[in-house]
């Protein structure tokens, strides 16, 4: 994931056709429309911390829609929310204004695995150490 620090975010000037969606768009009606045709960066707003309905956005976008391009976090983004975003969909994030950028780069060594699927690996820890022994097993039967 990529982390911008707040002051370092130049606006828009990187020629990147983006779109901000505000937390209350129903993304099935802009999808129908056509309106992420050709967009490369989705911008989802956090206008709090505790407002958490970008996340179920960045979800949908990914699994349901299927966009591939670079959803970014904006707004009231805090260290201790970034490794979820990261596993909701998000590939970057402007850190809220004073939050260190270096220690927000660290959140992601903390956490070697999670039990829970994601968008990255939808399968539970249990299902992915399952298919590992079971491909370990073939490898040793087939040697």
């Amino acid at each position: 994931m990529k982390i911008i620090a707040s002051d370092a975010l130049p606006a828009s000037a990187d020629g990147v056709k983006d779109l901000q969606i505000s937390n209350d768009t129903e993304l099935a009606a802009l999808v129908a429309s056509g309106a992420l045709e050709g967009v490369q960066r989705v911008e989802l707003h956090f206008p709090k911390f505790t407002d958490g309905r970008a996340y179920s956005q960045a979800l949908l976008l990914r699994r349901r829609y299927r966009f591939a391009g670079d959803i970014r976090a904006t707004g009231d983004v805090l260290i201790d929310q970034l490794v979820h975003m990261h596993r909701s969909g998000f590939t970057s994030a402007v850190l809220a204004e004073g939050v260190d950028a270096a220690a927000a780069e660290r959140q992601f060594a903390r956490f070697a695995a999670f039990y829970q699927g994601d968008v990255h690996e939808p399968r539970p820890l249990f299902a992915r150490e399952a298919a590992r022994d079971a491909a370990r097993e073939a490898a040793l039967e087939a040697a």
